[in-house]
């Protein structure tokens, strides 16, 4: 494996507002005959005063800010840290990326369980506390980029996914991993007015994916637990992949020996794959992947094979 050897510049932060919220993915659903989208067009009561505000972190808040690995950095700077909290694809929620953060606001991630099932030989139940504690926690800075064509550059802190795959002790058999959102109609609005999708969400990766290095479990982000939006109270980031295979809010992990059905992939195959690798060279059927717009400043960037990453992953997908 390779170690990422970031450059010597510093990483400001710029000071910017977020961009108007375009359609994204609602255009698809009318194309794919889903129904009109329902979103959850007003302010919650509960709804927090910022997009800052939506930070719990349980009994883990003495375990931030963790130490910065210097082997993950990128050459952009960080994106704005309520830039980043403004603009969320969450759809448990509402459609709506500028109003995810007004929506969460119900949802309580803690106390949080873990479970561990399928092809392993130590199935369970984990508390994710006493995980964060077992893993100690780091921080890396990874680019983000959406399959709609834009991007962010975060901080992420958590523990890499390995050492949980490990945990489990996957069987011979076991090829992929499958992850699942928490369900919480409750709590999470957009599940109750979107009821035509197949919730909860679930995503998958294939074993030698999930537990390459880069993989990652975020507990946090910009230095202190993750917001409600960013998929708190843990999320996947897998970096060289597109956002919708980072899945939020996680309560499961299972392993099995074939490879199952992923959420957009099920949904809409002809337009989000079950990789969901970064191609800048294989174009939506709706839009170009070659370029992206960094959230905040605007900026048109060219996408970079695998997010930047070819280097550290292109081996896994090798013929």
């Amino acid at each position: 494996m390779q170690i990422r050897t970031p450059p010597a510049w510093h990483l400001p932060e710029a000071q910017v507002t977020p961009e108007a919220v375009w359609q994204g993915r609602r255009r698809f659903l009318a194309a794919a005959g889903l129904g009109a989208l329902a979103l959850a067009g007003c302010r919650s009561a509960d709804a927090p005063a910022s997009p800052l505000a939506t930070v719990d972190p349980g009994l883990t808040a003495d375990l931030y800010p963790a130490r910065r690995n210097p082997a993950y950095g990128v050459d952009r700077p960080l994106t704005d840290e309520r830039t980043a909290a403004s603009y969320n694809n969450f759809y448990e929620f509402t459609t709506d990326k500028a109003e995810v953060w007004q929506q969460v606001g119900a949802f309580q991630p803690w106390p949080w369980t873990l479970t561990l099932s399928g092809l392993c030989r130590k199935p369970g139940q984990h508390d994710l506390a006493k995980l964060m504690r077992q893993f100690a926690l780091e921080e890396r800075v990874y680019r983000f980029r959406c399959v709609e064509a834009w991007s962010m550059v975060v901080p992420w802190t958590g523990f890499p996914l390995r050492p949980l795959i490990a945990l489990a002790d996957p069987l011979p058999e076991a090829r992929y991993v499958r992850l699942v959102t928490a369900e919480r109609p409750d709590q999470m609005p957009g599940m109750r007015g979107q009821a035509w999708y197949p919730w909860p969400y679930f995503e998958a990766l294939s074993l030698p994916e999930a537990t390459h290095e880069l993989a990652f479990l975020a507990t946090g982000i910009y230095g202190h637990a993750l917001p409600r939006q960013h998929g708190a109270p843990v999320r996947l980031v897998v970096p060289w992949k597109y956002g919708y295979k980072n899945i939020k809010s996680i309560v499961g992990i299972e392993f099995l020996a074939e490879r199952p059905a992923t959420f957009w992939n099920k949904l809409v195959p002809h337009e989000y794959g079950f990789d969901g690798n970064v191609e800048p060279q294989v174009p939506h059927p709706r839009w170009s992947q070659a370029s992206e717009r960094a959230i905040g400043s605007g900026e048109r960037l060219p996408t970079l094979p695998y997010n930047g990453y070819a280097a550290e992953v292109a081996s896994l997908y090798r013929v």
